[in-house]
């Protein structure tokens, strides 16, 4: 019974760890998400490559996230191989770092940062707020976790059982190595292995040697996740998890060799076992940014061995047919599904419509901007198909629901194909009017403009999500965004209008193109975003209007008969 008791202690704690640490992680995407894109693919340079790279792996908590990230940046071409596997390395120390922060003893932190997390979750309708409190609970829940992985520790100590299992590992640091590959890979997070490892060790639980070879395993296998998971993607996106894995696994069982080989932990052993292991972890990650002027010369062996693809020509013509089809017609469910797999195609058409605009305002190109003019002629194509389609439904063999879920959808084909119009009637016009008349935007008038048309692509993606899903949290999510995109348009206006007060030329002279251009991408993001309403209706998580009540009159004043 005790054993049945130890083995709930420890898989409660480890799952609320790996709950906690996601939980940071979903707080950090949502609050920055669609600022991740330019962060990994502006920094220029190997050091500034590693240096985003190890930033972003401290706020998301995890280095995969971050070696995926840019795994997905080299496939869609915005990502050289170099800077990309800078970026994987710098990732690795960034998580290696992210321990020492975690492993502090402070007692008075996690109650406080709960209180903090609680108050500002609960109680903040914003969404930076509201982020940062779910930011500071799942900080709090790690502090938690790892309290109560060590007070589970404590009886079973007394026990034949642990001791034997340590002495094991100790004699075995092969077997070690491995049990820590696999727990990374298994828990997808060696932030969470490295901490289980930290705590045994604090607490004698298991030697440091054999911890050494547990988190020296960890590191190989985080460095499996992103390979694992990078399988299906395009050759050039799977070069750089794929050298990141030679790196560090190799690096990794050198490492394993030369402490066991040459008593390497002996000196550092009186700063006291945790702090030994984390000061091995670091040091090893740190190691490995010895290969950073390299990474043009790692760069050869991955392209001979993972070429690109190259396909025969063929028509692209998948993006522009209709899937819509007579034989859903007779049966409900596969009319409504149709007609979302066919709005689907829209956003997609409308998302790569959108995706190069910013460009666009930049390069004036109106090749580029007449071949965007005619994606649009696919998306009005694809809403008469879905208006011919809804007249064709028999509507006598649907229930109620079925049928306001086909009206809502062909409501929402009508905003998807107003958002396509936005981009071309707006948007474009105004980045040919900035390169015909010569006018540039200021740097922050630019840096506000991408802002939004990055969260302007984040959300068009989050809206596809929600079509097919209909998944309320993530609904409740878009029309935050939403409500995020008006305060950020009312801000940069009000900037703006502080920079012309100023008196800077240059943004009086793009002062049009730059408030169109505002008010244009937030009209755009509430076409998008209105996909949520109907689901957030449906579940009871809407109200009917946002007035308050009218207050009842008084009997003076103008209340007051007579």
């Amino acid at each position: 019974m005790d054993i049945l008791f130890f083995l709930v202690q420890i898989v409660g704690a480890t799952l609320l760890l790996l709950y906690a640490v996601r939980m940071v992680r979903t707080g950090i995407e949502r609050a920055f998400g669609s600022s991740f894109k330019r962060v990994v693919t502006r920094a220029n340079g190997a050091v500034r490559s590693a240096a985003t790279g190890l930033g972003l792996a401290v706020v998301l908590q995890s280095s995969a996230a971050v070696v995926l990230l840019a795994a997905g940046f080299a496939g869609s071409g915005l990502l050289s191989f170099s800077s990309g596997i800078a970026t994987a390395l710098g990732a690795d120390l960034g998580s290696a770092l992210l321990i020492q922060l975690l492993s502090f003893e402070t007692r008075w932190l996690a109650p406080t940062l709960l209180a903090l997390g609680a108050g500002l979750f609960l109680n903040s309708s914003r969404r930076g707020p509201k982020q940062t409190g779910r930011i500071l609970l799942g900080i709090a829940f790690i502090l938690v976790s790892l309290r109560f992985l060590r007070e589970a520790m404590v009886p079973i100590q007394q026990s034949s059982f642990l001791p034997s299992v340590a002495a094991y590992l100790d004699n075995d640091h092969l077997t070690a190595f491995v049990i820590g590959a696999g727990l990374a890979f298994v828990m997808h997070s060696s932030v969470a292995v490295v901490l289980m490892c930290v705590t045994l060790v604090a607490i004698d639980a298991i030697p440091l040697p054999a911890g050494v070879a547990l988190v020296l395993g960890a590191n190989l296998g985080s460095a499996l996740i992103p390979v694992w998971l990078s399988r299906s993607l395009d050759p050039s996106a799977r070069r750089i998890p794929l050298a990141n894995l030679l790196l560090r696994g190799v690096g990794a069982v050198v490492a394993l060799w030369a402490v066991n080989g040459f008593a390497l932990i002996a000196p550092i052993a009186h700063v006291g076992a945790a702090q030994a292991l984390i000061v091995v972890h670091v040091a090893f990650n740190s190691a490995l940014l010895v290969w950073l002027p390299f990474g043009r010369l790692l760069e050869r062996p991955f392209v001979w061995l993972f070429p690109e693809e190259v396909d025969e020509p063929i028509e692209a013509v998948s993006a522009h047919r209709s899937v819509l089809t007579s034989s859903a017609l007779d049966t409900p469910n596969l009319a409504n599904s149709s007609l979302k797999r066919e709005i689907l195609r829209m956003l997609h058409l409308v998302e790569d419509m959108v995706k190069p605009v910013m460009d666009l305002y930049e390069s004036g190109n109106k090749q580029q901007a007449r071949l965007l003019m005619l994606q649009d002629k696919h998306v009005n194509l694809a809403l008469d198909g879905i208006r011919q389609f809804m007249a064709q439904l028999p509507q006598e063999s649907m229930n109620d629901e079925e049928r306001q879920l086909a009206h809502a959808l062909v409501e929402y084909a009508i905003c998807v194909e107003s958002a396509g119009d936005t981009v071309v009637k707006r948007l474009i016009p105004r980045a040919l009017q900035k390169a015909e008349e010569g006018v540039d935007f200021s740097i922050e008038g630019h840096r506000e403009l991408l802002a939004m048309h990055e969260k302007v692509v984040a959300n068009v993606a989050l809206a596809a999500n929600v079509l097919i899903s209909s998944d309320l949290e993530s609904a409740r999510l878009l029309l935050e965004e939403k409500v995020e995109m008006t305060q950020m348009e009312r801000a940069s206006r009000k900037r703006h209008l502080r920079r012309l007060g100023a008196g800077g030329a240059t943004s009086f002279g793009s002062s049009n193109i730059h408030l169109e251009t505002l008010a244009a991408y937030k009209e755009m993001n509430s076409q998008i975003a209105s996909v949520a309403y109907p689901i957030l209706h449906r579940g009871g998580q809407l109200l009917e209007t946002r007035l308050i009540e009218r207050p009842e009159r008084s009997h003076s004043g103008r209340g007051k008969g007579g």
